[in-house]
């Protein structure tokens, strides 16, 4: 690797990150600062086509954004100049990883990627987990002390740990799970270093990027003539708010609209409340209408007025609280997200943005239940979210979903439990794992059933 180029080497080279933060390398490229690179890889051996078509290309792609109008963009992307093929010892990441240049490495995980119980503490009860800490390193803990190990042993210097997902406190709750992991190995020596030696940022991402499908790479060729197996496409928005905590150097990112930040936090609540939720909301909504995308659920006025009563009656007072003034206009902030869903043209699917309903609940709903619980507010707004998911989870527990839910944080027997009870919705409402501290509490209890007919209502309206 050439010394005068330093690079962040990404794990999971999935839609996300090639629509997100590698336009924001390719936007310091086109400024010409070359000064840093991405070098990217999977941790398991999933997309093979993608990561082949990219390494055919030498990392290029094209991306295709599109706008409310209609109108679509097409810009090469060049930025990860070099994709790592998986192999079962992360060979190739440890390399990357273990070179004095790489001076970041990020990662985008899921929420349940993390297995960290409602205490930030992990939770050993799922395999994956277990097997790493027995030596493996299918999980992003396993992975980064593989990695981080060897990087420890070649004395290639401090590096950044940079979390790029939805998670809440994504840095400081991942590095809790990635120390709590350390101890629990028993890898002291590993722990100290990187206590002594990393640190992890908390970050804020935003951008609505579909699984890429047939037609992109059709449309791509249409109109730019290369036939492209790695295209994708996502939304013309894009944001990414960064805690500036970097242990050893980073890009110039501000210059190209990254808000490099102290405090990260009121811009990551508003977005996990006032954005993610609602987009949970209106995908098990529309998916109990039939609908196929994200924005015909929007577009529907009764599934759009009940995200934004979500939002009007519950968040932004619980928001408000924390913060007088707020540091952004919450009213305009739903506003736009509400707009963004109605983009017809993004064909976002309910299946994408319905899975993960037990990281979700617990993540992105539970704490507005909370404090609006109290602070002796009313949650019937807020309520319709769990009981929106109750209802697509009896669904599909019935095998009435037309597409497979995925989920990593249900139990089978959870859900089945649940689902067969003589009262679902106590025994729903009395899960800890979705509702933590308000589990049963009599008045989410009553919330949800008030909810819960006005759901049954809603669904007989659309049969």
């Amino acid at each position: 690797m050439s010394a005068s180029v330093l690079t962040q080497l990404h794990l999971g080279l999935g839609s996300f990150h090639r629509a997100h933060q590698a336009v924001y390398m390719q936007a310091l490229h086109d400024r010409g600062d070359y000064s840093w690179r991405i070098v990217g890889g999977n941790l398991r051996p999933d997309m093979l086509d993608t990561i082949a078509a990219l390494q055919a290309n030498q990392g290029a792609y094209t991306l295709e954004t599109v706008n409310t109008a209609g109108e679509r963009f097409y810009q090469t992307i060049t930025a990860i100049q070099e994709v790592v093929s998986w192999d079962k010892d992360l060979s190739g990441l440890v390399t990357v990883a273990s070179d004095a240049n790489t001076r970041i490495i990020s990662f985008t995980v899921t929420e349940a990627g993390y297995y960290l119980d409602a205490h930030h503490q992990l939770d050993e009860s799922f395999a994956d987990l277990r097997a790493d800490l027995a030596g493996g390193h299918a999980t992003i803990y396993g992975a980064l002390s593989k990695l981080l190990h060897a990087r420890m042993q070649a004395k290639a210097g401090k590096v950044t740990l940079l979390n790029c997902d939805n998670l809440r406190s994504n840095g400081e709750r991942f590095f809790g799970g990635l120390k709590q992991f350390l101890a629990k190995r028993g890898d002291q020596e590993l722990l100290d270093w990187v206590s002594a030696n990393t640190t992890a940022p908390n970050s804020m991402v935003d951008r609505i990027t579909p699984r890429p499908t047939a037609e992109i790479r059709e449309r791509v060729k249409s109109a730019t003539g290369r036939d492209d197996a790695a295209a994708l496409m996502g939304e013309t928005f894009i944001q990414w708010v960064v805690e500036d905590h970097f242990a050893n150097g980073r890009p110039a990112w501000e210059t190209v609209g990254v808000e490099m930040v102290k405090d990260v936090m009121p811009y990551e609540e508003a977005k996990i409340r006032l954005l993610n939720a609602p987009h949970s909301c209106i995908a098990w909504a529309g998916t109990l209408r039939g609908y196929t995308y994200i924005h015909e659920g929007t577009l529907d006025p009764e599934i759009r007025q009940m995200a934004y009563d979500y939002v009007t009656n519950d968040v932004i007072p619980c928001l408000e609280d924390t913060a007088k003034p707020y540091p952004l206009n919450l009213p305009q902030y739903r506003d736009v997200v509400l707009e963004r869903f109605s983009n017809s043209n993004i064909l976002d699917t309910n299946q994408r943005v319905a899975m993960d309903g037990f990281s979700k609940i617990p993540g992105f709903i539970q704490p507005t239940l909370r404090e609006a619980l109290a602070a002796n507010r009313s949650i019937d707004a807020v309520a319709m979210l769990p009981a929106l998911f109750l209802a697509f989870l009896q669904r599909q527990q019935r095998g009435e979903v037309k597409f497979k839910y995925d989920d990593q944080a249900m139990e089978p027997a959870t859900a089945q439990a649940i689902c067969q009870a003589d009262d679902p919705i106590a025994a729903f409402a009395a899960e800890r794992v979705l509702f933590g501290p308000i589990a049963g509490d009599p008045r989410l209890v009553e919330a949800l059933r008030k909810a819960t007919d006005r759901i049954d209502t809603f669904v007989k309206k659309a049969a």
